[in-house]
């Protein structure tokens, strides 16, 4: 036998040992939303003046404290799912309130930063990617990813215009958003606990498959995704 088709039956008969172990997760989809509806609700108080400036160090706290660990957890378990449309935009969205609260907690009230801008800018662009990718398995989530990127589009624009306007329709996108995110996580949780769909989440493609295909249909090339396959 040559050296040649050694290799190939030692390949064979190594791929017909292998397994796949898959270990199920509670989706963090729900938690994520929340989190990011909690985070939002602060900020669009803040924007649209239902707070006072002196509250800024209170909503710095609420997006450090509450947004980031939450949304950086569902992150986590988002990747450890196999979403990775879901996970990288809640891991974004994680950092993005982690460096918000911060800034916002050592710089005095109503400070504005082109730099700082310049960062929300590109924050907002970086989630149009995974809003793009789960559009097509999940449209409702994807919807909510989409529309906290044009929040900190918006954001990002007023740092570094400085344009009251600007800040007021971030605000008003923010309050959108809340109500966007809060239907999302109710969506995805009835849908998790009574195992079918109770309110429309508008899932397409292999997002319908993962809820009423059969496993083995889902199953199909298990073997080629990141974690299984020798490179990512």
């Amino acid at each position: 036998m040559s050296g040649e088709s050694a290799a190939q039956q030692s390949a064979g008969d190594n791929a017909a040992m292998a397994r796949i172990v898959l270990r199920p997760v509670a989706s963090p989809m729900a938690l994520g939303f929340l989190a990011l509806g909690g985070a939002t609700t602060v900020l669009s108080g803040l924007q649209l003046e239902w707070f006072a400036p002196a509250e800024t160090d209170a909503v710095a706290l609420a997006l450090a404290l509450f947004g980031f660990p939450l949304q950086l957890l569902a992150s986590i378990f988002g990747f450890l799912a196999r979403d990775a449309a879901a996970a990288t935009g809640m891991g974004v969205l994680a950092v993005s309130w982690l460096t918000t609260g911060i800034i916002k907690f050592l710089y005095p009230p109503g400070t504005t930063s082109a730099a700082v801008g310049a960062l929300l800018l590109f924050a907002g662009a970086a989630l149009v990617i995974p809003a793009l990718a789960a559009s097509f398995g999940k449209v409702v989530p994807a919807l909510v990813l989409f529309t906290a990127a044009v929040r900190f589009l918006l954001s990002g624009f007023y740092q570094v215009t400085t344009d009251p306007s600007v800040r007021w329709a971030s605000g008003i996108v923010g309050v959108v958003l809340l109500a966007l995110a809060w239907y999302a996580a109710l969506a995805l949780a009835l849908e998790d606990v009574r195992g079918r769909t109770v309110l429309p989440v508008l899932r397409r493609g292999m997002g319908s498959t993962s809820m009423r295909g059969p496993t083995a249909q889902q199953l199909v090339g298990i073997g080629n995704e990141a974690g299984v396959r020798e490179q990512l």
